[in-house]
């Protein structure tokens, strides 16, 4: 009687509540210890490892479809090589530090900023984070159990425990070691809502933190005050109003041709009258004609041109006085002309206003030119005391007073709103800004050669990320800036002399090494415990300075980085494990991370062990609304992920996501009819198949047996596509393509349902035991092949037809088991097509398959294959007589035969790309040709 196990003892529902079946299954995992038993069964065969590492979220918010992929992903591969003879332990991990946890608690308390964090107290502060960070795990855990998901949540790490953060601590000693780490004062993207800078990396890993705004540009005259170009007014151009009081010189590139151009009859926009000179990039004078003086651009007179080469050192009066004093300010070289390569003539005047403290580009060439880095703002990107005429003022605010001042000062020529893209804080949202901020950097312009020789051991997924979006990013690496000015992180463990006369540095890597020098054994290294560890400098004799940590903590994409060894509290525990675990042979995460958390465990791994991190990495797309936009709580535009469950179900999700082309790179809309698409291309049609089966076996008392020995021809067939089956899925999945294994299985159950089961009920209804062992033979060998990617339903079905503990302690089927037919396969295979075209054709003519037809003749290749299925043909399509007439020229002329090439773009898009659409678009026209077997489209 089937079914076998313990549900369903009234037999099989037709139409079951899969998301109620599914939590039987759950309550069953939890109470046999079904996924532990996966793991100790390998262990117990001595079986080799497959080491997966897990990418720890926060768990300060709930989860979202994003997290929802990447643990399918997380879950489908395991499962796999679990099936395959791997001991696949999966240890859950938990991010507590960071941006994205202060952020959240000061939103939760109230506050906002360092001051009123350190108004609240540092240590409050960090004791509410260390429980907000934690606030959610409870429904974490519910939410990854309820989608299926297999993980060790009891032996799970955390970023915030000691022993992670000793590991951490260790390895940026190492770096320092190596001569990696300094310490330098560079022009960084700054947050002033958060009050610390972020690294270039946080940058670029989402589309959203560069968001269209639209700012003030301002056009500034800059008078030549000696040599031959005296009193020609130099124009420059600005998106940062803000940064002109900070104004040391002005950048000419090299190579580009600048005219003096000579105010016309109207007048120039910054009071100029007609006759006064200007100068700027001669390609972008037109832009200018009206604010020159001209009704147009063909009437402007240019007295001479200058290549940018020859301005340099050409001297101008300064905007402001703010930094004239030469006692207080180091100024011999400012309020200059510098020649710079990265000055192009494309926008603006092509002469750039630099301000060494705001711009990268211009802090490099100011230094080059022995142009000192002034800051004029503080923390809150407020302007301090000395720009006394916008002192307090936020640098956004003073935009338009400055303006205004520029106009009042005759220095302003044009005044305009300019629409970009410009960067945002990742966690707050608000704009940031470029300011020099002291901070510490790993060198990891040092590591690029290496870490791009390394990378080409890496398989990618999709390929073209190892030289794309991963290698491209390599090659334009900058040194990585590690430092946070903020409070919940792992600590800087540098100690520094708080007297500039007896400099001494100390670097710390353990708790040993700490408690040596300072007398106290730590127990938890956060600010401001860590803070209050202090000695005196054994380099002072007068005794009097101290050694005093530094007051940054570490970006806690460092801490990401350092998972793999930190997990395992290496140097300083299980050594052993680390080198037998490391690299690691598979992660995945979405395409952002290949400038996150791909990329931070590449510099780690690079620089401490000089290997790689991972032999294999999953960088999948991103999950789209339905209308086609990030999603968006606002918004509402994608289903509630528990309203899901509850509908359709967590298999149904997991089929729509996985069997999407968003694994291999590409984006994903979530819509409930895809979800529910996904049910019906396989989900649906093997549980029909198990139903039938069910059926006719319990009515007629079978018991089916497993069996490759059927004599029957549909047995047979449908044996030789379950053996092909087997090496196309294993291929697939080697390759991390469920993709391409969720099309395999769809097509197959396509085979079951509606070839094999409708073409055999007679058989079922008569009793035929090789039809029953057939069809038990095949559907519990796909229940063990779809496993991976539908773990649940296959298991109510495997274990319903077996008796059996779980699918997933089986292992992966062996397509040597099965004799398969290769030659009766092809033929049966064109047998259904040659009754699907004609099925088409009578529905095209009106001939419905209920009307008897005397004759169909077929012109084909394969006459001597499909002799033996003329009778079923004629069966299938309730035809008297079915001809096969060999495909000839005479043929193609008697019977009007026309070739047609059709693309299956499944199969052809992965390895056409872009292209599949051109081919398809060459088919559909007839654009195509046939030479020994090659088809060429287009």
């Amino acid at each position: 009687m089937y079914p076998k196990s313990e549900s369903g003892r009234d037999g099989v529902n037709p139409s079951p509540s899969f998301p109620k079946l599914e939590e039987q299954i759950l309550e069953y995992w939890a109470k046999d210890g079904t996924f532990q038993a996966s793991i100790d069964q390998r262990k117990d065969q001595n079986a080799p490892e497959f080491v997966f590492y897990d990418g720890p979220p926060f768990a300060n918010g709930l989860p979202h479809y994003g997290h929802l992929l990447t643990g399918y992903s997380k879950d489908m591969v395991p499962r796999y090589k679990t099936m395959q003879g791997f001991r696949v332990e999966r240890r859950f991990g938990w991010d507590t530090h960071g941006l994205p946890a202060e952020v959240e608690a000061e939103r939760q308390l109230g506050i906002s900023g360092r001051p009123e964090i350190e108004k609240y107290g540092i240590d409050k502060f960090n004791e509410y984070c260390r429980s907000s960070v934690l606030k959610y795990t409870d429904q974490w855990r519910e939410y990854v159990t309820r989608q299926a998901r297999w993980v060790d949540f009891d032996n799970d790490y955390k970023t915030l425990d000691t022993p992670f953060t000793e590991s951490v601590l260790w390895a940026f000693k190492q770096l320092h070691n190596k001569g990696l780490i300094y310490e330098g004062f560079k022009v960084l993207a700054y947050c002033w809502r958060c009050e610390t800078p972020l690294s270039n990396h946080e940058l670029r890993m989402d589309d959203e933190v560069y968001k269209t705004r639209q700012d003030q540009t301002v056009t500034v005259t800059f008078p030549v005050t000696e040599g031959a170009l005296a009193g020609v007014r130099m124009l420059a151009w600005t998106t940062t109003p803000w940064t002109l009081p900070t104004n040391f010189a002005l950048a000419v590139g090299p190579e580009v041709e600048y005219a003096v151009v000579v105010a016309g009859p109207n007048g120039a926009g910054d009071g100029g009258a007609p006759g006064t000179k200007y100068l700027l990039a001669k390609s972008l004078a037109g832009g200018y004609a009206k604010d020159l003086g001209y009704e147009n651009a063909e009437d402007i007179v240019i007295e001479s041109t200058h290549m940018g080469s020859a301005l340099a050192g050409v001297k101008y009066a300064r905007l402001f006085d703010y930094y004239a004093d030469p006692e207080k300010f180091e100024i011999a070289n400012a309020w200059q002309v510098v020649v710079a390569e990265y000055v192009a003539d494309n926008e603006g005047t092509g002469i750039v206003h630099q301000a060494p403290a705001y711009g990268e580009d211009d802090q490099n060439v100011c230094n080059a030119a022995g142009i000192p880095t002034y800051v004029s703002v503080n923390e809150r990107a407020e302007f301090n005391s000395l720009i006394t005429d916008f002192e307090g003022q936020h640098v956004f605010e003073a935009n338009k007073p400055i303006t205004q001042r520029l106009k009042a000062d005759g220095r302003l020529l044009r005044q305009a709103s300019y629409e970009h893209p410009y960067p945002h804080c990742y966690r707050c949202k608000n704009p940031l800004i470029y300011k020099a901020v002291s901070s510490w950097f790993v060198e990891t312009t040092k590591l690029r050669d290496r870490m791009l020789e390394l990378n080409q051991q890496i398989d990618w997924t999709p390929e073209h990320t190892k030289d794309g979006s991963f290698g491209k990013w390599l090659e334009n690496i900058r040194d990585w800036a590690i430092s946070r000015n903020r409070f919940w992180g792992a600590p800087i463990p540098v100690w520094k002399s708080d007297d500039p006369n007896y400099p001494r540095l100390d670097v710390y890597g353990s708790l040993d090494e700490l408690e040596r020098d300072f007398g106290v054994r730590l127990t938890d290294f956060h600010r401001p415990h860590i803070d209050n560890l202090t000695r005196p400098n054994p380099d002072d004799p007068t005794g009097k300075s101290t050694m005093r940590r530094v007051p940054e903590v570490l970006d806690c994409w460092f801490e990401s980085g350092s998972m793999p060894f930190a997990q395992a509290h290496y140097p300083f525990e299980n050594q052993e494990w680390f080198e037998t675990h490391a690299p690691g042979d598979f992660i995945v995460e979405y395409v952002g991370q290949t400038r996150g958390w791909f990329f931070t465990l590449h510099v780690l791994s690079t620089a401490l062990f000089d290997r790689p991190a991972f032999k294999s990495a999953i960088s999948h797309g991103i999950i789209l609304g339905n209308d086609g936009q990030k999603m968006s709580k606002s918004l509402r535009n994608y289903p509630d992920v528990n309203e899901v469950f509850d509908r359709d179900g967590a298999d149904a999700m997991r089929w729509f996501l996985l069997s999407s082309p968003i694994l291999r790179g590409g984006n994903l809309i979530v819509t409930e009819q895809g979800i529910r698409e996904g049910m019906r291309q396989f989900i649906l049609p093997l549980w029909n198949t198990y139903y039938f089966f069910t059926l006719y076996a319990n009515a007629s008392g079978v018991e089916a047996k497993r069996s490759f020995a059927s004599t029957d021809v549909l047995d047979r067939y449908l044996l030789a596509k379950t053996k092909t089956l087997i090496g196309e899925l294993e291929s697939d999945f080697n390759r991390y393509d469920s993709t391409g294994a969720a099309n395999k299985l769809r097509d197959f159950a396509d085979v079951l349902t509606n070839w094999y089961v409708r073409r055999s009920r007679d058989r079922f209804w008569n009793e035929d035991q090789q039809a029953f062992d057939t069809l038990y033979t095949v559907l519990e060998i796909v229940c063990r092949l779809a496993a991976p990617l539908a773990p649940m339903v296959t298991e109510e079905i495997w274990r319903g037809l077996t008796g059996g503990r779980s699918v997933h302690l089986t292992d992966w089927p062996a397509a040597s088991e099965i004799n398969g037919d290769a030659e009766l396969a092809e033929a049966m295979d064109a047998v259904r097509t040659i009754s699907s075209v004609s099925l088409a054709l009578r529905k095209t003519n009106g001939l419905r398959v209920r009307l008897p037809l005397s004759e169909l003749t077929v012109v084909t290749t394969k006459v001597s294959a499909l002799g033996d299925f003329a009778d079923l043909i004629a069966d299938e399509l309730n035809v008297k007589k079915v001809q096969l007439v060999e495909l000839s020229a005479d043929a193609t002329e008697k019977f009007g035969v026309v070739k047609r090439l059709s693309v299956n773009a499944r199969a052809a898009g992965p390895r056409l790309g872009k292209n599949v659409q051109s081919v398809i678009q060459a088919a559909k026209a007839g654009d195509w040709s046939e030479v020994n077997g090659v088809v060429t489209a287009g």
